[in-house]
């Protein structure tokens, strides 16, 4: 008897145990199950973080970018030229030439940077002048049945005049009526 006596005193301590036992492996299952969800959702979040990370750090840097285009886009819209242009003829006694000139100058805002640079274009050469004709564009052809007119006998006298001698009519005249007298 003592036998059973011990036995169901035992009996339920060890039932206890044993429960305690069985519990103690399924609430370590469970941990061990709810440890792995926390690890599963941890690298997710961790992903997440780090996919975030690169998008943000391309993000910066396209803005970066983006930021200098523009501020080089601004620089680079101060700088202007300025272009000016006449027409230049150039006439010696053996040919004669008009040319347009071209002027540019780089400025930027209000501040000029370089010299002025020329661009000369030929727009026509024109024929030598000792190959004109050699009549002056005052002299008239004589009229039939009439003698020379007043003012041909007076050009006559002017380039005679100068030739030979100083006149006060010679040098009223200009240089290019006294260039055509001279001839």
């Amino acid at each position: 008897m003592h036998l059973d006596a011990f036995l169901w005193m035992f009996l339920p301590a060890f039932v206890a145990g044993g429960r305690a036992l069985l519990s103690f492996y399924v609430m370590q299952a469970r941990m061990e199950v709810a440890l792995a969800r926390e690890r599963e959702s941890l690298a997710e979040a961790r992903a997440t973080i780090s996919s975030q990370k690169i998008t943000m750090e391309e993000r910066i840097k396209a803005a970066e970018e983006a930021t200098k285009r523009q501020a080089l886009e601004e620089f680079m819209q101060e700088f202007r030229v300025e272009e000016r242009s006449y027409v230049r003829e150039s006439k010696s006694l053996s040919a004669s030439r008009k040319s347009m000139v071209m002027q540019e100058r780089l400025f930027f805002r209000n501040i000029p940077l370089s010299n002025w640079i020329e661009r000369e274009m030929v727009l026509e050469e024109g024929q030598d002048l000792d190959r004109l004709p050699q009549a002056s564009v005052f002299a008239t052809p004589a009229i039939p049945g009439e003698g020379r007119l007043a003012i041909s006998k007076l050009l006559d006298e002017v380039t005679l005049g100068r030739g030979s001698q100083p006149s006060d009519r010679g040098a009223l005249i200009s240089p290019r009526v006294a260039a055509f007298g001279a001839q």
